[in-house]
């Protein structure tokens, strides 16, 4: 799937580049800080498991954070749909 996308925007730079024309993507700085925002949103879960006193293992990492940040659904959310 990130192969594709990534064809994808190749493809429409191409284009782009081909008309002389300025993409309407937004610069490499922007996309960083929409990572960052994606991280962000992991300190609450985890800050809740502190304040809770549970322990913040690998697997619950896995599970709960990195699927929101990666975008890439684990096995879990897989077997509901």
């Amino acid at each position: 799937m990130y192969l594709i996308s990534l064809g994808a925007g190749i493809l429409a730079g191409l284009v782009y580049g081909l008309i002389n024309v300025r993409s309407p993507a937004p610069p490499a700085i922007a996309l960083v800080g929409l990572l960052g925002m994606l991280i962000g949103e992991q300190v609450v879960p985890v800050a809740k498991r502190v304040i809770e006193g549970t322990p913040i293992t690998k697997a619950w990492f896995a599970s709960e954070c990195q699927p929101r940040i990666t975008g890439v659904p684990n096995a879990k959310d897989d077997s509901k749909n």
